[in-house]
């Protein structure tokens, strides 16, 4: 029998695999900036080397548009690295007129550490954190995107960010154990439980997902985009695999409708839908007869009877009372001497 952590460490090792030898390096040019080697020298892309929480290092690209309106937060898959994306980056950049930021996973491209699922998570923030000190992104100017397995970081984050502008899920996974097999339980050694944090989205979330998908079945996104508090207008492309949907024309059109879509939604409206979602719960109803017996009713889950003690009053100004009904006498401790029994 395989332990929890043996299945965990094993599933693992079937999500990540970063391209050996990597498609690119970091170092400096001569003006001391940083540069990475197999990637056009460009004034508007920054390579930054970011510290995370476990102690490792990650190199980013931070790509500027000078028309843009919103930054693009993107977590890749798990074959894949900044090398082979750069070029993608580049025209998501000028198609969407957008800011774009990716990253390298520890242990992928020029990142140091190994890759895992709290390292991902750890990135992740750590690029976050950069986004806001180094760049000035808010939360409110930021659109999360997650490829495959990068749907985990992307959710793992924007569970944790109440004022996010938008989500986009490509090619999501629910979790890393119903890639591999159908289960419908969740088990505590399965990785990127997907499925658990996107009912903690409370932004818009556009799905965007191949037909064909060989890798990741259909249904994963499709069950993310239903679990959804906000969703989008999915887009299920016919005939599309896991790595081929840049390349469908429909892909970058919907995703521009996305984009422009969430540029437009003000602040106003975002901080609105969020209170709805936050209104506290309606206080328990208490109903009281004029007869000697009351009802509390709380959520309408149970009641509790009881029956008002009678009695007559005291002679005496000021004091409660002294027999009751049933004509047994009781002293009270005001005006009798009595023990108030």
């Amino acid at each position: 029998m395989f332990s929890g952590c043996s299945v965990s460490s094993l599933a693992a090792r079937f999500a990540f695999f970063p391209p050996d030898p990597p498609t690119y390096s970091v170092n400096k040019d001569d003006g001391g900036r940083l540069a990475a080697s197999g990637i056009p020298r460009d004034h508007s892309t920054d390579v930054l080397v970011l510290d995370t929480k476990h102690g490792n290092k990650i190199v980013a690209f931070y790509l500027k548009n000078p028309c843009a309106r919103l930054t693009v937060l993107y977590s890749h898959g798990n074959a894949a690295d900044l090398g082979r994306l750069y070029d993608l980056f580049v025209q998501l950049k000028v198609n969407l007129r957008v800011n774009l930021m990716g990253y390298d996973y520890s242990g992928y491209g020029a990142s140091t550490g190994k890759p895992s699922e709290y390292n991902t998570y750890a990135d992740i923030e750590a690029v976050y954190q950069c986004l806001q000190t180094e760049y000035g992104v808010s939360q409110e100017d930021l659109i999360l995107y997650g490829q495959s397995v990068g749907s985990g970081p992307t959710l793992h984050l924007a569970a944790r960010l109440p004022r996010l502008r938008g989500v986009v899920l490509h090619s999501a996974i629910l979790s890393g154990l119903r890639v591999v097999c159908h289960v419908n339980f969740n088990f505590c050694f399965d990785i990127y439980k997907n499925i658990n944090k996107i009912k903690k989205v409370k932004c818009p979330v556009f799905a965007v997902h191949g037909t064909e998908d060989e890798v990741v079945n259909w249904l994963h996104g499709h069950g993310l985009w239903k679990l959804a508090k906000e969703p989008y207008e999915p887009l299920w492309i016919k005939g599309g695999g896991h790595c081929n949907l840049e390349l469908y024309p429909d892909y970058i059109c919907h995703l521009r409708k996305f984009i422009q879509e969430m540029e437009n939604i003000t602040t106003a409206t975002r901080l609105k839908k969020i209170r709805q979602t936050l209104k506290p719960p309606t206080k328990p109803a208490i109903t009281t007869s004029t007869a000697t017996t009351t009802t509390f009713t709380a959520n309408c889950c149970c009641r509790i009877r009881f029956r008002k003690p009678d009695f007559l009053s005291c002679s005496c100004r000021g004091c409660p009372t002294v027999r009751g009904s049933n004509g047994s006498a009781y002293l009270c401790n005001w005006c009798c001497g009595g023990d108030g029994h």
